[in-house]
């Protein structure tokens, strides 16, 4: 049995949307066991309604010292400015405890994002969290070339093989299109897929 963390924050639904994809995928992987949460929202409720934020996530929240109960960790994050979000940002801040003792090292780490546009920093802000998980010392697994949506031009969509992605449109109105919902599944299982070998290895 592997234990799977996909861990986001969402601000309007596309990477909540996106890590349930993610955790579907890694589900279809024999032996896995996979929970979904979300980081704390920092920003106050009265802004966060005003400026129409999702509240209504059904993810529960999760702790830091959580983190060392899991074999792997997915995470998802929009994008801001091309870097990670302030709420994910703090919560990994908050590892320090855990980075010391190297309680994430040999974990498998993975990450995916959220953009408005569709160059709007989705390589940047999945290889910028990964420096952070390198830091843990866990190892790091993307989005495969094996995964062919990867290299289909016929509609603009998301996806890199630094991890899955979506575009919103700079309002919110493009939802996560099949194809980058397909790829989120791949991602998925291809985690799983590792995590699962890694696991047996050391058993």
């Amino acid at each position: 049995m592997s234990k799977i963390l996909v861990l986001y924050y969402s601000s309007y639904g596309h990477i909540e949307t996106l890590a349930r994809a993610i955790a579907e995928g890694a589900g279809q992987v024999a032996g896995a066991e996979v929970t979904v949460k979300r980081v704390p929202e920092l920003v106050p409720e009265e802004v966060a309604r005003k400026s129409h934020f999702k509240l209504d996530q059904a993810a529960p929240i999760a702790t830091v010292n959580e983190l060392v109960d899991y074999d792997a960790i997915i995470i998802g994050t929009p994008t801001r400015y091309g870097r990670m979000t302030a709420q994910m940002a703090n919560f990994l801040d908050q590892t320090g405890g855990l980075w010391f003792q190297d309680k994430l090292v040999g974990k498998v780490g993975s990450v995916f994002t959220s953009t408005a546009s569709q160059h709007g920093g989705q390589e940047t802000t999945i290889t910028s969290t990964i420096v952070n998980l390198m830091h843990f010392g866990m190892i790091i697994v993307g989005l495969p070339y094996s995964e062919k949506r990867l290299t289909d031009i016929s509609a603009v969509s998301g996806g890199t093989p630094y991890g899955a992605s979506t575009i919103a449109n700079g309002d919110g109105s493009r939802q996560p299109s099949e194809a980058e919902l397909e790829m989120a599944k791949y991602q998925g299982r291809h985690v799983a897929e590792v995590t699962a070998a890694l696991v047996r290895g050391r058993g």
